[in-house]
C-alpha cells in the first residue's frame, strides 16, 4: 500500500516542482524593450529651379519648291533643228544659254524681204523731200507769200514718212521672229522636264518644257495663332525685318541643314487647316555659286524648320511631361513636402514648357513619376543624395530647342 502511495507523490512532487520552477524562470525574465518604427519618406529625384534667357524656336515643316518655274514655249512656227545638251530632265543651264534653236531660213528671208521694203519707202520718201524742193522754188519764182501745203507736196512727204515708218516696224518685226528662234534660257536653273525634240515642228505657243530657277528655293511654313504670338514676321512697312531659319532634313543617313530667312506670308488663312502660310528662301540651294559651298538641298526635299521668334527673359524650363496639367506642376517645398503650384504657362512645345512665374522661392521640381501624389507627402530627395556622394560636374544643356543669349 505504501509503495503504490509512494508511486502516486513523487510524480505529482516532481511535476509541482517544475512548475513553481518555470514560474520563477518568467518572474525572473525582463519584458521585451519597445521600439517606435520610423516611416521613411518615398524615395524622389528632384531638380533645381532656375530662370533663363532665351530666344524661342518655333517649330514647322515644309516641301522645298523653286522661286521659279517657267513653262517655256515657242513665240514661232517652224521645225527644231538644235537642242542643247543640257536640255534634258535634270540638266543644268546658265541664264542666255541656247536652249532650242526653230529652223530661221524663212524668217532670214522675212528680214531680207522688209529690209528690201525699207530701202524702197527711204528711196520714195527721199523723191519725195525732192520734189517739195522743187516745188517750193518753183512757187517762189511766181509769186511772193505762203505757199499751199498741197503745193509744196507737204501731204505727199507725210504719205512717204508714213510708209518708211511702217516698213521699219515690219523689219523690226522680222528681226524679232528671227531672234525668237532661238530659246534661251531666261535664267540660270535646271530642266524639270522636256516635252519637244530634234526635227519635230512646232507652232507658236507650244510648250518645250518645264525649268526651274535654281538661285533661290522657298518653303511655304506653316504657322498657327500660337506660333505668330512668338516670331516676328515680315511686313510691308519693314522688309528688313525677317526671321532666321534653320531647315533640317537626313540626306544619305547623314543629318543636313541649311540656312535661310522668312521674306513674306501668303496673308491670309488656310480655310481647312486655319494656318497662315510664312515663305521662307534659301540662296543658292543647288551650290552652283563659288562663293557658296555646302551640301546640295534638292527641289522636292521636306525638311524641319526652326524658326528663329522673339527674345525672352526670366523663364523657366521645364520638360514638358512635369507639366500635370496646364497650369499645374509638382514640386518639393522646404518643409521635404510634395506641393502643387499653380504656374503661368507663357508656352509649351512638343518636348518643353516656358514658365513664367508660380513657383515659391525654395521650391525645387518634383522630377519622378509619383502614382497619385498626394500635397503634404514627406519624401526624401534623392538627387541630395547622389550629390553628396559624387563629385560636382557641369550641367548639361537639355534644352535642344533654345537659343541662349
Amino acid at each position: 500500500m505504501a509503495s503504490k502511495l509512494k508511486k502516486i507523490i513523487v510524480p505529482l512532487v516532481i511535476v509541482v516542482v517544475a512548475i513553481v520552477a518555470a514560474k520563477g524562470l518568467s518572474s525572473m525574465k525582463k519584458p521585451a524593450e519597445k521600439k517606435q518604427q520610423e516611416r521613411l519618406g518615398i524615395l524622389v529625384d528632384s531638380k533645381p529651379i532656375v530662370t533663363e534667357d532665351l530666344v524661342y524656336q518655333i517649330q514647322s515643316q515644309g516641301t522645298v519648291k523653286p522661286k521659279l518655274e517657267t513653262n517655256l514655249s515657242s513665240e514661232v512656227n517652224g521645225r527644231i533643228v538644235e537642242v542643247a545638251e543640257q536640255f534634258i530632265e535634270g540638266g543644268f543651264f546658265n541664264q542666255g544659254d541656247l536652249l532650242v534653236r526653230v529652223e530661221q531660213a524663212d524668217y532670214q528671208t522675212n528680214v531680207k524681204a522688209a529690209q528690201a521694203s525699207l530701202a524702197n519707202t527711204e528711196a520714195a520718201l527721199e523723191e519725195e523731200k525732192a520734189r517739195g524742193r522743187v516745188a517750193e522754188e518753183e512757187w517762189r519764182s511766181f509769186t511772193d507769200g505762203n505757199a499751199p501745203e498741197l503745193g509744196l507736196r507737204r501731204p505727199q512727204l507725210a504719205s512717204a514718212l508714213a510708209l518708211v515708218r511702217s516698213a521699219e516696224a515690219e523689219l523690226e518685226r522680222a528681226k524679232r521672229d528671227l531672234a525668237r528662234t532661238e530659246i534661251r534660257a531666261p535664267y540660270a536653273g535646271l530642266v524639270k522636264s522636256r516635252s519637244a525634240n530634234l526635227g519635230q515642228f512646232i507652232s507658236r505657243g507650244s510648250v518645250l518644257g518645264v525649268i526651274y530657277g535654281t538661285d533661290v528655293a522657298e518653303v511655304r511654313l506653316p504657322l498657327t495663332d500660337n506660333d505668330l504670338a512668338f516670331i516676328k514676321l515680315p511686313t510691308m512697312a519693314d522688309e528688313t525685318m525677317q526671321p532666321k531659319v534653320e531647315f533640317n532634313a537626313t540626306v544619305a543617313g547623314k543629318p543636313m541643314s541649311w540656312q535661310g530667312k522668312i521674306v513674306r506670308t501668303e496673308g491670309i488663312l488656310d480655310q481647312r487647316s486655319r494656318v497662315i502660310y510664312a515663305v521662307a528662301q534659301i540662296t543658292d540651294p543647288y551650290q552652283r555659286q563659288a562663293k557658296h559651298s555646302g551640301e546640295v538641298l534638292r527641289f522636292g526635299r521636306f525638311v524641319q524648320a526652326n524658326i528663329l521668334g522673339s527674345a525672352t527673359a526670366d523663364i523657366i524650363v521645364i520638360p514638358r511631361h512635369l507639366l500635370l496639367t496646364k497650369q499645374q506642376v509638382l514640386v518639393i517645398d522646404n518643409q521635404q513636402q510634395l506641393q502643387f503650384r499653380q504656374v503661368v504657362v507663357e508656352r509649351t512645345d512638343e518636348r518643353f514648357a516656358y514658365i513664367r512665374q508660380g513657383f515659391a522661392a525654395d521650391d525645387v521640381l518634383a522630377t519622378s513619376a509619383i502614382a497619385n501624389p498626394l500635397a503634404g507627402t514627406v519624401v526624401r530627395l534623392a538627387v541630395a543624395k547622389r550629390a553628396a556622394e559624387q563629385p560636382a560636374k557641369p550641367a548639361v544643356d537639355n534644352t535642344a530647342q533654345l537659343v541662349k543669349d
